[in-house]
């Protein structure tokens, strides 16, 4: 007999994914490509990203059907909107919702409609095995988005509501715009990681911008830009750093988030949160703030549609009480 599976679609600024997850939670398909950046670019534009979405799909999906016969989609999944919020739009994720709408409609399934951010908290939690009852504290930190947020969980989903983040440039755009300047490929999370390996401390001055709630990674910018034209500084200790900036500017705004909120679970999610050398500085800088830190596994972290997935199984289990009997 097959096995019975959601299927999660998500389509970001820079990755095209599909997955699989079945109704008691294991995750049967991962598949993940990212979008193709030309060489000393730091990015696309919308509607690049959206062409080449369009084009990827159709890809990953071939993948699935040469398993087809070892499991039965019964819902789609997709990430439709950057935030659980009205009026919140990218056109990325277009591509998700209309594949996720006409393979629901030709197949006569369920089509559950969720944001990019409730993915990736989603997908964190469901990396570690954690369940989060209460409200708690995230950090969404990638590419595009560098956020603190109250988080609520919903019976299926998540309030969330904006209470920090970044005045300009994101964590994760602050990097790459380093890496492009040393001449890495677009994303360069990355190969600066492993360039940062070399360098076991930190041996330049690295300014650190934040402001209350408020974080600004422009001038740090500014700065190591300067510093691989004009000096003989090493590549590693350019490297180290920069994630020591993204660490300790994270440091600095979870502290000033800590006066203003009770700070007791503190989830930490999204592409940049994947860096080893960030995820050490956090855990050692903030044990004396008696918060618990979660990080999602760092194959996690990055965009994936894992997330949507277990999203589509609670949503598809709560509609039908029968399965959620079974699987109980």
């Amino acid at each position: 007999m097959s096995k019975k599976v959601i299927l999660g679609l998500d389509t970001s600024n820079y990755t095209t994914s599909m997955s699989l997850m079945s109704l008691d939670g294991e995750l049967v398909y991962d598949a993940r490509k990212l979008l193709p950046v030309d060489h000393g670019k730091r990015g696309l534009r919308q509607s690049e990203a959206l062409f080449y979405h369009v084009q990827q799909l159709p890809y990953l999906s071939n993948e699935i059907s040469q398993k087809s016969d070892e499991f039965h989609i019964v819902a789609i999944s997709a990430s439709t909107r950057p935030r659980p919020v009205e009026d919140s739009y990218m056109p990325v994720f277009l591509a998700a919702k209309s594949y996720g709408e006409i393979t629901s409609n030709l197949f006569h399934i369920p089509f559950y409609e969720f944001s990019h951010q409730e993915g990736h908290i989603e997908a964190a939690l469901w990396s570690e095995n954690i369940h989060m009852k209460e409200e708690f504290i995230a950090i969404h930190i990638s590419g595009g988005t560098t956020e603190v947020l109250v988080v609520k969980p919903r019976d299926i989903g998540y309030d969330i509501e904006i209470i920090g983040g970044t005045s300009d440039l994101s964590a994760g755009q602050f990097i790459d715009r380093v890496g492009v300047a040393m001449g890495l490929e677009f994303p360069s999370g990355k190969s600066l990681e492993e360039i940062s390996r070399g360098c076991s401390e930190l041996s330049l001055n690295v300014p650190v911008s934040v402001t209350k709630n408020k974080i600004s990674f422009s001038g740090p910018e500014t700065h190591f830009s300067r510093l691989i034209k004009e000096s003989n500084a090493s590549k590693a200790d350019i490297a180290y750093g920069v994630f020591h900036c993204v660490a300790r500017s994270l440091e600095l705004l979870v502290k000033n988030i800590g006066k203003q909120y009770p700070i007791k679970n503190l989830l930490i999610v999204g592409g940049v949160a994947s860096n080893n050398q960030i995820r050490s500085y956090l855990l050692e800088k903030l044990a004396p703030e008696n918060i618990h830190i979660y990080f999602a596994a760092p194959k996690y972290c990055t965009d994936n549609a894992v997330g949507i997935s277990s999203l589509g199984v609670s949503k598809y289990l709560k509609q039908n009480s029968y399965c959620r009997e079974r699987l109980t």
